[in-house]
């Protein structure tokens, strides 16, 4: 068994901003910057044994500020838990995206579907547990994992049968949410930073 605790990057001024990210290569700011040290903060309530990231910079440093804080080794980057990719809607406002595309769930010229995310970011996952499993059995590890809003959203919607996050539920900068993988499953347990 490991237990996941996923952590959705600390605030950009695109975020601020309420701009679609996506893949776009967007620096913390000042407050996203205390969204990972509050994170880290509840975080530094357990135990962990391992950073993993985004190759994103926003999703990076927020671990770096994690790890830092858990005193354990610099973050492991996977690909496969970076943002969704939003293709030519990156950039835009939030407001104008759902005006031009309706929601979250339409297609998007050059932008990922949440399936696919959601594919993506499982296959990562499960690579990660099988590794902690290798270098811990028979006792349980705890991972930490710094990605974003729609990895997040993706996974919580599969786990609970599209039930989670409710409608309107933020994933907000710098939540935690705690997952279980064993046996090839993901089983979400709880937010601890919501």
């Amino acid at each position: 068994m490991t237990l996941i605790s996923l952590v959705r990057h600390g605030q950009t001024d695109w975020n601020l901003e309420r701009r679609i990210q996506g893949a776009t290569d967007i620096p913390l700011n000042d407050t996203g910057r205390a969204d990972a040290r509050a994170a880290a903060e509840a975080l530094a309530a357990g135990r962990h044994d391992a950073v993993y990231t985004s190759p994103l910079i926003r999703a990076q440093e927020t671990a770096q500020i994690i790890a830092a804080r858990l005193s354990l080794p610099e973050p492991a980057i996977t690909r496969g838990l970076r943002e969704r990719e939003f293709g030519v809607a990156e950039g835009i406002g939030v407001s104008d995206y759902l005006a031009r595309y309706g929601d979250w769930q339409s297609e998007v010229p050059g932008a990922e579907t949440l399936d696919e995310v959601r594919d993506r970011a499982l296959d990562s996952l499960e690579r990660i547990a099988r590794a902690a499993r290798r270098r811990s059995a028979p006792a349980a590890e705890s991972i930490v994992v710094v990605t974003h809003g729609g990895v997040i959203r993706a996974l919580l919607m599969h786990v609970s049968g599209g039930t989670l996050p409710r409608e309107g539920e933020p994933i907000r900068n710098g939540s935690v949410h705690r997952f279980v993988a064993e046996r090839s499953t993901l089983r979400f347990l709880e937010p601890i930073v919501g």
